[in-house]
């Protein structure tokens, strides 16, 4: 598997995707790792040399060269800052390819380039609040967890995108819990680490400070942690949150478990903005995602930083080979 390129999906393209792909392209092609594109060719700048494939066996030879890309007709041209619903279908069907290669052992994974869904939704009837789900989906899993990872920290958030004061009624003891064992096992099998330490933040303030703040730390967060140690994990917690993330904490754990989005993504955005990678993790397949959305403002205009972009690929390849180690 660590030798099998990675299939790069193509996004939204009225986006920044297929300027990045191009941009990736230039920065990867000496030393990789390789991936191929799946989308219209016809959307590409026309910035770098490209090459239609039949096949991902043909990226080997071609990489050095031109960017492969596995094409589909979308039916009309790119217009960058002008979402087209048309493109919808082939926006999902680019994700919906690159799933069945990496699942048939074609793809060493998938890199997902950002979407944007009202334009599937108003072309396709994408019923799916996002990419996540959608994978989850594909994939035939009913829970994935979200990571947010960097080179300096890597945060898992156990709510995500709800409004702060529906948290506690959303967080239980099983969604913690199912959370907290998906990325024990997503950092064994997909980061090649044997015993991760998992740091779990409280909910309140000072982690409740016993209950002065807030019970849900003693009542719902110490208990499953309690329970999972007895098991063997590594965890320490639940700690407050606002002294996890200095420079020597980051030290004493592989993962920070937060409870809530802000809580998880505001600490890894302030540290590494530029290379912070979304990571779906309990998926049968690698995914990775650039962290960032479709960025219509700058679209076209040759603006687009692949710092992120260039990190997914990366952590995707050694996801990859991680896998077939473990």
């Amino acid at each position: 598997m660590a030798d099998l390129p990675i299939a790069l999906t193509c996004g939204e393209p009225a986006g920044i995707g297929p300027e990045l792909a191009e941009t990736a392209w230039q920065e990867l092609r000496t030393d990789g790792p390789e991936f191929f594109l799946i989308g219209d060719a016809n959307h590409l700048p026309g910035n770098v040399p490209h090459k239609r494939i039949d096949d991902p066996t043909e990226v080997a030879d071609i990489f050095p060269n031109a960017l492969p890309v596995l094409h589909q007709d979308f039916g009309a041209p790119r217009r960058p800052g002008a979402p087209d619903p048309i493109h919808a279908k082939g926006v999902i069907n680019a994700i919906e390819r690159a799933v069945f290669l990496a699942q048939s052992g074609q793809a060493a994974g998938l890199c997902t380039l950002p979407i944007h869904k009202k334009a599937l939704k108003d072309g396709a009837g994408f019923a799916f609040p996002g990419h996540t789900e959608f994978l989850g989906h594909l994939g035939n899993v009913d829970h994935v967890v979200m990571m947010l990872a960097s080179p300096l920290l890597r945060v898992v958030p156990v709510t995500i995108h709800i409004a702060l004061s529906d948290v506690p009624k959303a967080l239980t003891p099983d969604l913690l819990e199912d959370t907290i064992r998906i990325t024990h096992e997503g950092l064994k099998r997909d980061f090649g680490l044997s015993a991760p330490r998992l740091a779990i933040a409280g909910l309140n303030p000072h982690a409740g400070e016993g209950g002065v703040m807030g019970r849900e730390d003693m009542d719902l967060i110490a208990p499953v942690l309690e329970k999972l140690t007895q098991e063997g994990l590594n965890l320490r917690g639940p700690l407050p949150a606002d002294t996890m993330f200095h420079a020597r904490a980051r030290e004493s754990y592989d993962a920070a478990i937060c409870m809530y989005h802000d809580q998880a993504l505001i600490p890894i955005k302030a540290l590494d903005f530029d290379r912070g990678v979304n990571v779906t993790l309990g998926l049968p397949f690698v995914r990775t995602s650039p962290d960032h959305g479709t960025a219509f403002d700058i679209a076209g205009k040759g603006l687009a930083n692949p710092a992120s972009t260039l990190e997914a690929l990366r952590l995707a390849a050694k996801m990859g080979a991680a896998r077939k180690d473990a």
